[in-house]
């Protein structure tokens, strides 16, 4: 492993807004209203990463670097990136009436300035936990090959709301090499302990407590941007003239894999995933979050 070797994590937040008080990105989840995010930042610094980026909405800028981005002045580099619906790649323009972003493949696209390192990629409102990100800095500081990525992969019963039904990407795998994600929906235990869901078809299926899902958390080569430029410009190609329709970043490896231009590991995280899908899961996250700092594995202060 090269520890001189220097890592980002690009962390997708463009979909907070200004006003944080009533989004449950910014919900304060620690003692001292700490955010998911300031624990994943928090984390991520600890781990060894030495720049993040922020992919944001240039309309709350001020306050986001008022309120995340000025915390860790002298702790890790910062840089931020505007995913702006009119940011595409010539000749397309964005049609008139559009207001829904165009997804996480673009997200990637707009920071594609501040990327110039192996980078890791998460979600700004899920909180995946110390190992998480131990294991993505791990493969990073190795990763020389452009032809290689790594999701970081978590068991399904880490990931399920005591609430209702989620919604997961069940990863399959061979000698621990992503084959294959299948969106599954509804997934829950029921009284009996058994987790079910639907596949894409509707169809019910019986799931096991330690299949492996994907949370959206990826490592990348930096040639991976050359990957996602090309794939956005065929999405554009094809709806870029549709209002809703998105490209994801999780089509983008699975393209790219049955393409063969890309060989993505399967990072097996042992970490507890945290979520509020529904109102009720913040009880159950702040307590969580309690135990984990009664248990050492954080300071009752972040950033102090």
């Amino acid at each position: 492993m090269n520890k001189d070797m220097a890592i980002s994590l690009v962390v997708l937040a463009a979909g907070m807004g200004s006003r944080y008080g009533g989004l449950k990105q910014m919900d304060p989840m620690g003692p001292h209203g700490e955010t998911v995010l300031d624990y994943s930042l928090f984390d991520a610094i600890r781990a060894g990463f030495d720049k993040v980026i922020f992919v944001i909405r240039k309309d709350f800028e001020d306050a986001f670097r008022r309120e995340i981005g000025a915390r860790l002045e002298g702790k890790i580099e910062v840089c931020y990136a505007f995913q702006d619906l009119k940011d595409l790649p010539t000749p397309h323009l964005c049609p008139e009436g559009r207001e829904k972003p165009w997804g996480t493949a673009h997200a990637i696209h707009a920071a594609r300035e501040e990327i110039k390192e192996a980078f890791a990629v998460i979600n700004a409102d899920d909180f995946y936990g110390a190992h998480s990100y131990e294991i993505a800095a791990k493969y990073l500081r190795s990763l020389q090959s452009e032809t290689k990525c790594a999701m970081v992969a978590f068991e399904l019963e880490k990931t399920l709301s005591l609430h209702g039904g989620v919604n997961r990407g069940v990863t399959t795998s061979q000698n621990g090499i992503l084959t294959g994600v299948e969106e599954m929906i509804g997934i829950h235990k029921n009284s009996a302990g058994v987790i079910t869901g639907n596949d894409s078809q509707g169809r019910p299926q019986t799931l096991n407590s330690t299949d492996l899902v994907s949370m959206n958390f990826w490592a990348f080569h930096p040639q991976f941007l050359s990957l996602v430029e090309s794939s956005f410009l065929a999405f554009l190609d094809e709806h870029g003239k549709e209002l809703k329709s998105e490209s994801y970043l999780p089509a983008v490896v699975d393209e790219a894999i049955k393409q063969e231009k890309l060989h993505c590991e399967v990072l097996t995280c042992h970490s507890q995933w945290f979520g509020v899908t529904y109102p009720a899961d913040k009880n159950h996250v702040v307590g969580a979050i309690q135990a984990l700092i009664e248990n050492g594995d954080y300071p009752a202060t972040l950033f102090a």
